[in-house]
């Protein structure tokens, strides 16, 4: 598993869906779309995955349980998409949706990282030329170098171990810690809890669809979330289901959905029409979570000024204190 997920790794993950998506829908069967996607893959590391998929399928194997097969290759919420897909034979339109899905995060990614490339750029010139006078005077590389160092190494073993723990493939426990951390930072937490919100109403609409019992639909969904609260509200609120409670009411008595999700998912399951409900709530929660994602990294860049202005002011306070006593000490 990649520390980072770049715009690069989204765009061919889109690219591999929109294939399957083309090749599907112009009545090529599964295992000669995916054969030829192998021999020519977005990215060459594509084409050990696909293998295994393959001779899976080959082997006799349904396309979900080949999917799940290839580990976290394939994320939760693509793996309940796809057996969706295939259980309801709509495996194009499942493609496309998830072409689409990682079309849209693959943009946002890359807006992301063009908003924090000036001010990061700034923050290290900052760094490096902040002793860079004494540097100068002094004619000592390594007593400059120490101190950028000093600076710099602390901030990138930081961000390492962020990057590290925010990954997907860490036990239930770790993601449990990660999501109550994030959820008190400004933006974030809400763009990462909409985000949720939307892959569950996406993967359970397919599931539904496809004619999947709704305890298991649901049970799946969350899982496909990526979020450990809204898994274990679902999975605590199964014996009340078994025992004759709908969803939405099971919905509506707990704290872990908001309160327009369980009202327009009751309000669904009454008129008939929960597919249409469902479509709703994935589209709003994906607008509100990219929102709130792109003011997120709207503000890292004026937060990461800010710091840069008083680290700046800092060094010329210091520079004209040490200047001035300088002068008074050399003054009989």
């Amino acid at each position: 598993m990649a520390l980072v997920i770049t715009p690069q790794q989204l765009a061919r993950r889109a690219e591999l869906y929109h294939q399957l998506a083309q090749l599907t829908d112009a009545g090529i069967g599964l295992i000669q779309a995916i054969e030829t996607i192998r021999r020519s893959p977005p990215t060459r590391s594509f084409a050990i995955p696909l293998w295994r998929i393959n001779h899976s399928l080959e082997e006799g194997n349904t396309f979900g349980h080949a999917v799940r097969a290839a580990g976290t290759w394939v994320p939760g919420f693509d793996a309940a998409l796809l057996e969706a897909g295939e259980r309801s034979g709509r495996l194009p339109q499942y493609f496309k949706l998830l072409a689409q899905y990682y079309t849209e995060r693959s943009q946002l990614a890359r807006q992301v990282l063009n908003d924090l490339t000036y001010p990061l750029f700034l923050f290290h010139f900052a760094i490096l030329i902040g002793p860079f006078p004494e540097l100068i005077l002094s004619g000592n590389v390594i007593l400059y170098l120490t101190k950028v160092l000093r600076v710099l190494v602390p901030i990138y073993v930081l961000v390492a171990v962020i990057l590290f723990a925010s990954q997907g493939s860490h036990g239930e426990t770790w993601r449990s810690l990660m999501e109550a951390l994030t959820r008190y930072i400004p933006f974030l937490g809400s763009a990462r809890r909409a985000l949720s919100l939307s892959r569950l109403a996406a993967a359970l609409e397919a599931l539904i669809n496809a004619g999947v019992p709704v305890i298991e639909s649901w049970e799946l969904a969350a899982g496909a979330s990526g979020s450990p609260s809204l898994r274990r509200a679902v999975f605590g609120w199964r014996p009340q289901v078994l025992s004759g409670t709908t969803p939405g009411e099971a919905l509506r008595q707990t704290s872990a959905f908001p309160e327009l999700f369980a009202n327009m998912y009751n309000t669904g399951e009454i008129s008939g029409r929960l597919d249409d409900s469902l479509l709703r709530l994935q589209q709003y929660y994906q607008e509100e979570g990219s929102r709130r994602l792109k003011s997120f990294s709207q503000w890292v860049p004026k937060l990461i000024y800010f710091a840069i202005m008083i680290m700046i002011a800092y060094r010329v306070v210091s520079f004209y204190s040490a200047y001035f006593n300088n002068i008074g000490n050399a003054i009989p």
